[in-house]
């Protein structure tokens, strides 16, 4: 039951098994109001990357609820038509709660590099939800890079580790239809 997980994790960019390399991914991105801003920024320096960005929206600063982007951006991660995610709201929580509904998605929160980090290394999390609220502009974007440009320890504890948390998702989600 797990195989197939796994072979598809790996197949779609979060590799459990193998270190990535540094190559374009295509990211989907997503915020509510208060994340429109430092959302840009972050996908302005992505496609510097020569990452391809999928933007889910919202486009402005009006009021408006987060799931009705979130969710949509967080199923294309699912379904392995983005390789990541990247969500931007108030404090980062609601955008986490929705993506981690979805199979497949392992959403984190995290305000500064050091958790970024861990989030990549421990957990290979493959969507990164900020808190535009939370933390500045500075910080936000040296939190990305750090995300971006860190692969998952490959020690046996950790490929352990997070096999137990595949098997958990496989047995409390739906199968993502594509």
């Amino acid at each position: 039951m797990i195989d197939g997980f796994v072979k598809n994790r790996a197949v779609r960019g979060g590799a459990l098994f193998k270190a990535e390399e540094e190559v374009s991914m295509k990211i989907a991105m997503a915020n509510d109001h208060a994340g429109t801003k430092l959302k840009e920024e972050i996908k302005v320096y992505l496609e510097s990357e020569g990452h391809e960005v999928v933007d889910f929206g919202t486009y402005d600063e009006k009021g408006c609820d987060l799931s009705d982007y979130v969710y949509p951006a967080a199923m294309a991660v699912g379904k392995g038509e983005c390789d990541r995610g990247i969500f931007v709201d108030g404090v980062g929580y609601g955008s986490a709660m929705i993506a981690n509904k979805i199979r497949g998605v392992f959403a984190c929160v995290c305000q500064d590099p050091f958790c970024a980090q861990l989030a990549r290394e421990h957990n290979d999390a493959n969507v990164l939800c900020i808190g535009g609220k939370i933390i500045g502009s500075a910080i936000a974007m040296e939190t990305v890079k750090t995300w971006m440009h860190t692969d998952p320890l490959m020690a046996e504890k950790y490929v352990k580790r997070r096999e137990k948390v595949a098997i958990i998702d496989q047995h409390h989600t739906k199968e993502v239809k594509k």
